[in-house]
């Protein structure tokens, strides 16, 4: 091996949402080295143990390669142009004789970690016309899209927190130190969170468990899972019995303090305190420090998010920041200004709505142009007009990661037709008829369209492929095309490069047009060595820090972004109110009719019984749901899918830390190992997410020698937040028991 035979790349990791830069050692065509680009304009060197494992993530044995059509109750290799063949005699019959409704998609995590998601996955829906349309999104922070679209207009504007500037940071339900964060793009968290305290300010942590973020707290607070609101409100109440409300620079650009001021007369800390288990005058006292601090934000994620009271919660969570004039301020939380979006400058717009159509059996409504995940079950199994008989999944293992997934996974059984976009034959794609394939992602440019707009400080940086394609693979890009096609009933032999010329030139019509310039000339300027890259070429010139194609000679492009590998820097988040603001009124809503009424239904839950004992989730650092578990590097060690049960509920419930428990919900039962610890408080047990590797028919080797239960068996598909859809996967009232004999750990769904 000579040194000619290695080289060295630089890339974006696309295994969570931290953005980070990797150094890649690549030789003889595999990379065989990773670590942490120390060059990097945002992560600056950090790695965790995901990124270090991409080049075995890549070279995974267990990754598909070629299309896999079912045969006889057997996946077999075929060519792409056969299993596309396969496709359009399965799908289209079904559009042509019941409607482009009985087709369900279902969009998975992943999908906003590729370019192909970012640009072709729309196209694809828009084209198939299905009001069956699904995502992670109402398994995660669909919560969060709703309470943002009622304040700013928008559910994509979503604040973060200014982690670089803060001297007070209040966190609700979230673990950074395991997950590197969530709807806030911010590489290396766990060193910006030091550096708060270097530099003399706190984080204090609210979380039913004490998780490593909380560790490293300068306080922890339990709190009773699903009260954060209860919480949340109690400061909103001490804020204005207190006079501690002061707007700051929003003055003038917010509306409904008044009436918020009335709803929060109910939630006084007294009232609240037992529902949450936080001591009241410390409820006061975090809402005096956050009126008290220079500066100040509070931040919560998924523990906020997939509870009861989810969208109230983080409606709340901004209600907070508003009202101590921390919004859109230096140190506060703030609006990041992608690359690759165009900024508003003028106030105002049609605002934020649900409920469009309805689904089918349930009558839930539509929130952000998707159904409840929750109900996806109901739409196929339940015979009549609009049934789904078709379903596509893209980069998604619904089986795992949805409620009651148990009869999820039974119903997939009975579909007249199933396409996966997957490189794994998972617990879900092991249903499908056809499951294609992309390449893997070394093979494959990279920008992140979703996380640089939630970036809590604003760069660019695009990654060209490491490696070349390998033989008869194809790219996510043209697979996305291609289904496109068929839902048109242009043909499965249609060429993709018909779609990608049609969405070039649709993006280029509306710079020409905005520019009086002939598209041709504008087509005669764009960059790219392929379709993701000339969309995106023309998304960054126009964009917020664009060239607009030489306009501005200093400014953003794809030619630009290949030139700094290590990215280019932006600068700190930058106040934008009110010019983003999208409500009918200008301003940030702050009340809205939908959040009151629901306010009704928290104030009547305070009288409520609290169940006994009631299960949440957890992170890890080497997973992200249930992707990674095919990776030794990120499954050795100890068994991490254990019971955490507390030494109190321990000894009260006769369980042995290393035995075994039966857990059972109103959904389904499942057999796990207990872990006896300290970390979660009394009437609280946990369980990761993202496990269940035991089912026949899947072809992850790893993943199955490492199989742990998987805890969705147990959440309750008719236990959902009432305003977004979310699915309840935090506080869901559970009975534990010690099981003697130990059993083969197999899910069991009650009937």
């Amino acid at each position: 091996m000579t040194a000619a035979d290695t080289h060295t790349a630089f890339r974006t990791c696309p295994l969570c949402e931290a953005a980070c830069g990797l150094e890649l050692t690549v030789r003889d065509d595999r990379i065989v080295a990773a670590r942490g680009d120390r060059e990097h304009v945002f992560s600056h060197g950090f790695i965790c143990p995901k990124g270090a494992t991409f080049g075995e993530l890549a070279a995974d044995p267990d990754r598909l390669r070629r299309p896999l059509v079912r045969r006889d109750g057997r996946h077999e290799e075929v060519s792409w142009d056969e299993a596309f063949r396969v496709i359009e005699q399965g799908l289209r019959p079904i559009i042509e004789r019941h409607g482009p409704n009985a087709v369900a998609v279902y969009a998975g995590n992943p999908n906003v970690h590729t370019m192909a998601g970012g640009l072709y996955l729309t196209p694809l829906l828009r084209t198939l016309g299905s009001r069956n349309i699904f995502s992670a999104s109402t398994v995660d922070q669909m919560p969060k899209h709703v309470a943002c679209g009622y304040l700013y207009g928008n559910p994509l504007t979503i604040p973060v927190p200014d982690l670089d500037r803060t001297d007070l940071l209040l966190v609700l339900g979230a673990n950074p130190w395991e997950s590197n964060g969530s709807l806030a793009t911010a590489a290396d968290f766990p060193g910006r969170l030091k550096a708060i305290q270097a530099r003399g300010g706190r984080f204090v942590v609210v979380d039913p468990r004490r998780t490593r973020t909380a560790e490293h707290a300068d306080e922890h607070l339990f709190i009773r899972p699903g009260t954060d609101a209860y919480l949340l409100f109690g400061i909103v109440h001490t804020l204005f019995a207190e006079g501690l409300v002061e707007l700051g620079d929003l003055d003038g650009h917010v509306t409904g303090v008044h009436e918020v001021r009335e709803l929060a007369q109910a939630f006084a800390p007294e009232r609240v305190s037992a529902a949450c288990a936080v001591p009241a005058e410390r409820i006061r006292g975090l809402a005096r420090e956050l009126a008290a601090a220079p500066t100040a934000a509070v931040y919560g994620r998924i523990g906020t998010c997939t509870v009861e009271f989810g969208t109230l919660t983080s409606w709340l969570v901004d209600v907070v920041n508003v009202l101590t004039g921390n919004l859109d301020r230096p140190g506060g939380v703030m609006f990041p200004l992608a690359a690759h979006l165009r900024p508003r400058t003028r106030a105002g717009g049609k605002g934020f709505r649900v409920g469009r159509w309805h689904s089918r059996v349930r009558g839930l409504p539509e929130v952000k142009g998707e159904l409840p995940v929750a109900t996806l079950a109901d739409e196929i199994e339940t015979p009549g007009d609009e049934q789904v008989r078709a379903f596509i999944t893209v980069a998604g293992n619904p089986v795992l990661s949805t409620p009651n997934s148990d009869r999820l996974d039974k119903a997939l059984g009975g579909l007249e037709f199933m396409v996966s976009v997957d490189p794994y034959l998972n617990e879900t794609t092991r249903h499908a008829d056809v499951v294609l394939p992309p390449t893997d992602p070394a093979r494959k440019g990279h920008y992140d369209f979703s996380f640089l707009a939630l970036a809590v400080r604003n760069f660019a940086a695009y990654s060209p492929p490491v490696l070349p394609a390998e033989p008869e693979s194809l790219d996510e890009c043209d697979i996305l095309a291609r289904l496109t096609l068929i839902a048109a009933g242009q043909g499965a032999g249609t060429d993709p490069a018909v779609l990608h010329e049609q969405l070039l030139d649709q993006a280029l019509q509306r710079v020409a047009t905005a520019a009086e310039t002939p598209v041709a000339a504008l087509r005669a300027l764009v960059s790219g060595d392929n379709p993701a890259e000339r969309l995106l070429d023309v998304l960054l010139r126009t964009g917020a820090y664009g060239d607009l194609f030489g306009a501005r000679p200093d400014g953003l492009s794809l030619d630009r972004l290949l030139a700094n590998q290590h990215g280019v820097d932006l600068g700190p988040l930058a106040p934008r109110l009110p010019g983003l603001l999208q409500t009918p009124s200008g301003t940030v809503e702050l009340y809205a009719e939908p959040i009151a009424a629901d306010v009704e239904r928290l104030r009547t839950a305070l009288g409520r019984d609290q169940d006994d004992l009631v299960l949440i989730g957890r992170r890890h650092l080497r997973s992200n749901n249930s992707w990674m578990h095919n990776v030794p590097a990120l499954v050795k060690g100890r068994d991490r899918c254990t019971l955490q049960v507390s030494p109190v509920d321990a000894a009260r419930l006769t369980l042995v830390d290393g035995g075994d428990a039966r857990v059972t919900s109103r959904a389904g039962s499942v057999s796990a190992r207990v872990e006896v610890t300290d970390r979660v408080m009394p009437g609280v047990v946990s369980l990761p997410h993202g496990w269940g590797h035991d089912l026949p028919g899947t072809r992850m080797s790893v993943a199955a020698a490492h199989p742990g239960v998987n805890s969705n068996v147990l959440t309750d598909e008719f236990a959902i937040d009432r305003l977004s859809g979310n699915s309840v996967l935090n506080g869901i009232p559970v009975e534990v028991k010690a099981e003697i004999a130990v059993p083969d750990r197999r899910t069991e769904r009650l009937t």
